[in-house]
């Protein structure tokens, strides 16, 4: 079974990577007291091989306020399949249980800041 990644970006040595599994995906993620941004890629994916530092960057932008997670669909087809991901790179903001809010192939980082500020998170 394959695992779904959050990272943590405190500096640019000083990086803390957490793994989550599909088994404990509903407590670190559907039960977060923070909203959790997820991003849905692959590593074959040239575009989300472009988007994934502006995700890495806002971990640094909402420390503490939001918590980034990525998932590889080749590692996790479950989780890709459940939540409807057809298209690569997709981001999901899961709010305390909430349906998530979903963004597919964001074009820049300030699509991306502009749609978690639609969502609530400023």
């Amino acid at each position: 079974m394959g695992t779904l990644t959050i990272i943590s970006v405190k500096g640019v040595n000083d990086m803390s990577v957490t793994n989550i599994t599909s088994d404990n995906f509903h407590k670190e993620v559907l039960e977060s007291e923070k909203p959790v941004l997820l991003d849905f890629w692959a590593p074959w994916c040239g575009y989300c091989r472009r988007l994934s530092p502006v995700v890495d960057q806002l971990d640094g932008a909402y420390e503490g306020r939001l918590v980034i997670g990525k998932i590889n669909i080749d590692d996790e087809p479950e989780l890709a399949e459940k939540y409807a991901v057809e298209t690569i790179p997709t981001l999901m903001l899961f709010q305390k249980g909430k349906e998530p809010a979903v963004i597919i192939a964001p074009q820049s980082r300030g699509q991306v800041t502009e749609w978690l500020k639609e969502n609530g998170v400023e």
